[in-house]
């Protein structure tokens, strides 16, 4: 397979059809090797328009989804980034090339192994991984950027606390077969506004009920 034109055609026919035309964003997605990041035994679907699964009821995002999410937040090179659902590693490492420092979590210890060897693998050291369950987490106006890469059914406050003054999240909210990915924003006021992106399925995010906050 030509990995190099199967991402070329990746970025003009799903990531621009897809109205994502951010030039830092798409130099981000051109830069990253997807292919490095899919499962072997799905490599050869490492750019079709298609969620690839990852084990544990895991799903890798579809290029555009991805595409979507990085355009949506805005990230500056000075920001902070939490993701929340690590999976294969590949969003953290496109998240990496906008931000200036990315914390990754998953409740999947699994996803986490596997990310830190093909992250390392890729030359990226500005991404931190840790087994986590990301609905447990307590950060306080921590980050600049919020990134969940897993649907949940309603939204939590909790990842808008965790968010700086003019910070950014980006989640997909609701239950099959109607979910809509979402941006919040959060004002210096401390008060938060959010907008309807698109209409999307996503795999949810993994939960194991973990009752105690785990604070980074």
């Amino acid at each position: 397979m030509n990995f190099e034109s199967a991402r070329a055609q990746m970025l003009g026919q799903q990531l621009r059809a897809w109205d994502v035309l951010d030039d830092r964003v798409l130099q981000a997605l051109r830069a990253t090797p997807r292919e490095l990041f899919v499962p072997a035994e799905y490599r050869e679907l490492a750019f079709a328009d298609t969620e690839i699964p990852l084990g544990h009821g895991q799903h890798m995002l579809a290029p555009k989804i991805e595409g979507r999410l990085l355009q949506a937040l805005q990230i500056a090179a000075i920001d902070d980034v939490l993701q929340v659902g690590t999976g294969s590693g590949y969003s953290s490492a496109c998240l990496s090339r906008l931000a200036q420092r990315v914390m990754s979590v998953d409740v999947i210890a699994q996803f986490t192994a596997r990310a830190k060897d093909k992250l390392a693998e890729a030359g990226i050291t500005n991404v931190e991984v840790d087994t986590a369950d990301g609905l447990s987490l307590d950060a306080p106006g921590r980050y600049d950027v919020i990134a969940v890469t897993g649907s949940i059914p309603e939204l939590d406050d909790r990842f808008i606390r965790m968010l700086r003054p003019r910070g950014r999240l980006f989640v997909v909210v609701g239950r099959a077969p109607v979910m809509e990915a979402r941006l919040i924003t959060k004002h210096p006021s401390g008060e938060w506004t959010q907008e309807s992106l698109f209409e999307t399925m996503l795999t949810p995010l993994s939960n194991p009920g973990q009752t105690e906050p785990f604070v980074l």
